[in-house]
């Protein structure tokens, strides 16, 4: 049996361009595509925490240092310039796998410059 599990995500990343004629579909800083592990063209979910949208496109790579986190083509019908968005990718894995498996987490600065990473969540208090 296959599990997907969480792969990686850019969590509460600030959108910078919102590009509606622009070919691709999230171009995300180069060295947060490095940092999280989530590769080129691989399918991305982004969750907006602004305004609550949901939606899969895939990521492109966008100058490394940058900060950009652009939301292109239809995707740009999903967000403004300036909400917070969070970025995930997931991974098939068996389940002998999952038991070691673990995500990278990156957390980023208001300009989208990588602050840290993390391989687990803390767990959720009552």
């Amino acid at each position: 049996m296959q599990l997907s599990l969480l792969k990686a995500k850019i969590h509460r990343a600030t959108v910078t361009h919102s590009e509606l004629n622009y070919e691709g579909s999230v171009a995300i800083d180069g060295l947060l595509l490095d940092a999280s592990g989530i590769r080129e063209f691989e399918q991305v979910h982004v969750w907006d925490v602004t305004n609550g949208s949901r939606f899969s496109t895939y990521a492109i790579r966008a100058d490394e240092g940058s900060g950009i986190l652009s939301l292109n083509g239809g995707a740009a019908r999903h967000v403004q310039v300036g909400d917070l968005v969070i970025i995930a990718a997931f991974v098939g894995v068996s389940e002998q796998e999952a038991a070691a498996f673990k995500p990278t987490l990156v957390y980023v600065d208001a300009d989208n410059r990588l602050t840290h990473t993390n391989h687990s969540i803390p767990k959720q208090a009552a």
